[in-house]
């Protein structure tokens, strides 16, 4: 009877698939989606029937990154019926990995738009099709995409993706005159571009390559994009082609403002299986990986084959090193990201502020340095320059310097005479150490007169009449200022000096308490100080 006790209390299913069910739920809140389809997997096995699990595990699966568990989830679901659209895009990246072009255009034949209404399949169809078309060698693949382009409205990205096709076609001379005649209007009309221009160059049309290149610079003007800064990669195969259009699709949607981070996550992922080696494809998935919260995958991508990444790349994996804490990783990351004679000035504008929020003011001062060496005397540049200039001499301030940083700030003035936010700074900077008091407050006020729903600038008034003795003036602005950023504690703390001077000592305690909440370590104490003791000349923020 002993021997046969553990038997008789072993878990039932039914348990075991709940608890099961309950982690799953438990790591898909907590952003651990490889550790949610574990879960998900042990319920399905245990439950079989439970609705909703193998969507579950679909989901979790793609953001996990788990081809194997998302095409199993995919089968199952499809073959029942729930032809949604996730998994239809998994069951394709499936039959394309397999060169099934017959497999498919079934998969793509089996969500039908009956009414017309369907905008993703809109975006993805024509392209799918011309790609499948090129696997199969059928006739005018690019026809698909042709048709898809309005003629009273021409759409430039489908264009240039049917010259893509065109070329995978072994057709050049119909790609380079349809891409003579076509407007790049738009990003991605640009990005589409570049893939046409590698690839012309591939099929030996040097020349329209060439000329395509110029239009492109053209476009972008002086916008640095990322992905423009990416090395130049051909598409040949319809395997590349479907993950480039998918993951030009998930850059686009992750652009869209309070939009899903799956979403995109779904079309950059999905693009990935197609074709690892696509840099624009590893790009988007990257972004995806991270907008999600799932930074630590993100990373992986940036690191997981050891090989030497693009200056681009290189300086977004400084980044999130840096979000993840190692600043001084991060920093090192990031200089020698732009090692380089020339580096893009977007790259140094981004070691720039990655060197101030590091609080490495040497290598903050090599990284202004570097960039300020890019910039050339024209008009364009003067607004760079100014805030150069002002980052530089907020180091010097920082480190007590104020004879060092004067001159600079002048110059910034100089500079900029019309620019808010120089005069803004300049003003304060000087106020707060009772500096030029006159000539700080009228640069403060010139400088709100043009950005008046500004709060930082808003602040700055309504505390350069705290100052100035002027607290009847100072209150309403210091008010409007904490509305417009309720959780900046600086804006806060000068709201309650204000009020105690008004002699709102009630509203004085109830506002410093706020600003406590989000104080740092020298604030805290001089708030808890103000909380004892009341306003003093000590107590006063600088």
């Amino acid at each position: 009877m002993l021997a046969a006790a553990p038997a008789q209390a072993a878990t039932d299913p039914g348990d075991e698939a709940l608890s099961a069910f309950v982690r799953a739920r438990l790591a898909e809140e907590a952003g651990e989606p490889a550790a949610a389809l574990l879960e998900l997997t042990t319920v399905a096995s245990l439950a079989p029937d439970l609705p909703g699990v193998r969507g579950r595990i679909l989901e979790q699966a793609i953001q996990a990154g788990d081809l194997p568990a998302a095409r199993s989830a995919a089968a199952v679901l499809w073959k029942s019926g729930d032809r949604r659209f996730d998994a239809q895009l998994v069951l394709l990246v499936d039959a394309l990995r397999r060169s099934d072009w017959k497999g498919a255009r079934d998969v793509m034949g089996g969500r039908p738009d009956k009414a017309g209404v369907d905008a993703v399949a809109k975006l993805i169809t024509p392209a799918i099709n011309a790609w499948v078309d090129v696997g199969a060698r059928e006739k005018r693949p690019e026809r698909h995409l042709i048709a898809a382009s309005p003629v009273a409205r021409p759409e430039p990205a489908l264009l240039l993706e049917a010259a893509l096709v065109e070329l995978a076609a072994r057709r050049p001379a119909d790609a380079v005159a349809l891409v003579d005649t076509i407007t790049l209007s738009d990003r991605s009309s640009q990005l589409v571009a570049l893939r046409v221009a590698a690839s012309l160059d591939k099929a030996g049309e040097a020349a329209a390559a060439e000329r395509l290149r110029g239009r492109i610079a053209l476009a972008a003007g002086e916008r640095d994009d990322p992905l423009l800064l990416l090395p130049d990669q051909p598409v040949a195969t319809p395997r590349a082609g479907v993950a480039h259009w998918l993951g030009l699709l998930a850059d686009g949607l992750s652009r869209t403002p309070h939009g899903s981070p799956t979403v995109p996550l779904l079309f950059a992922r999905t693009a990935y299986w197609l074709n690892e080696g696509d840099q624009q494809v590893r790009t988007t998935l990257v972004e995806a990986l991270d907008r999600n919260g799932q930074r630590d995958d993100a990373m992986a991508l940036l690191t997981e084959d050891g090989a030497a990444l693009p200056p681009v790349l290189a300086m977004r994996r400084a980044e999130l090193i840096a979000d993840g804490g190692d600043m001084k990783g991060a920093l090192a990351t990031a200089e020698a990201a732009v090692a380089g004679e020339t580096p893009p000035r977007s790259l140094l504008l981004r070691l720039a502020d990655l060197a101030r929020r590091s609080d490495d003011s040497d290598a903050a001062m090599r990284a202004y340095a570097r960039l300020e060496a890019s910039l050339t005397d024209g008009e364009e540049d003067a607004a760079l320059r100014a805030l150069l200039l002002i980052s530089r001499a907020d180091l010097l301030l920082k480190a007590g310097d104020w004879d060092g940083a004067a001159p600079l700030i002048e110059q910034a003035v100089a500079l900029r005479p019309g620019d808010a936010a120089v005069l803004n700074f300049a003003g304060y900077s000087a106020i707060e150490r009772r500096k030029n008091v006159e000539q700080s407050l009228e640069r403060i006020e010139a400088a709100w007169r043009k950005e008046p729903q500004d709060p930082s600038i808003t602040d700055s008034l309504g505390w350069a009449y705290f100052l100035s003795g002027r607290i009847d003036d100072a209150v309403p602005l210091l008010e409007k200022a904490q509305r417009g950023d309720p959780e900046n504690s600086v804006i806060v703390e000068h709201l309650g000096d204000a009020y105690w001077k008004a002699g709102r000592r009630f509203s004085a305690r109830y506002v410093w308490r706020a600003a406590a909440l989000g104080a740092e370590a020298d604030m805290a104490t001089r708030i808890t100080a103000k909380l004892r003791d009341g306003l003093t000349p000590a107590t006063v923020a600088p």
